[in-house]
């Protein structure tokens, strides 16, 4: 797995996602957010987040997804629970994953962060898999981007969003790095 100069990691499954654009000039990369997402909610190893990442989700197809039609988001990454590594959008860009964000006194944390989503909810662990590829991924990134902080999405959005959620294994995370 190696970051090629145009932002996409190789040895990764590549699926473009058009909810993207361009960073801010001259901003560097200083945030890692740590987000959580199943679809439907709690239900695992399906296509739906491909799906919801590329514009593709049929609201039709489950009750849960009425709530997201015209909802046009994105991650740069998603590791499913088996550990697999899908990227969406190139760390070049902005990806739209933090939303209505504010770290340290700064708004639109999309603009200096990358985002990774983990497969998960906030009612079950994680897989063993799914924190190995995270760390693998994240110090990669770290190399190339020398975050300054890592947290989670409701670090960013308190009171908003909750992710990546109570079974998120903070500790252990961050010693594997």
């Amino acid at each position: 797995m190696k970051l090629g100069a145009q932002g996409w990691f190789s040895g990764v499954r590549r699926v473009v996602s058009p909810n993207y654009d361009t960073r801010p000039s001259h901003m560097p990369i200083r945030l890692l957010i740590i987000h959580s997402i199943s679809l439907p909610l709690g239900e695992f190893g399906g296509d739906d987040v491909r799906r919801l990442f590329t514009n593709t989700l049929n609201p039709e197809d489950h009750p849960y997804f009425e709530q997201l039609r015209g909802l046009k988001v994105s991650s740069h990454f998603f590791i499913r629970r088996n550990g697999e590594i899908v990227q969406f959008v190139s760390c070049l860009h902005r990806a739209w994953h933090a939303g209505q964000s504010l770290w340290q006194g700064r708004t639109r944390c999309n603009d200096f962060s990358i985002g990774i989503e983990m497969e998960g909810s906030d009612y079950l662990p994680f897989d063993e898999l799914q924190y190995r590829s995270l760390s693998k991924l994240t110090r990669r990134l770290q190399r190339a981007y020398r975050f300054s902080e890592i947290v989670g999405h409701a670090d960013v959005a308190p009171g908003r969003k909750t992710d990546p959620g109570p079974f998120f294994d903070w500790e252990r995370y961050l010693k594997s790095l």
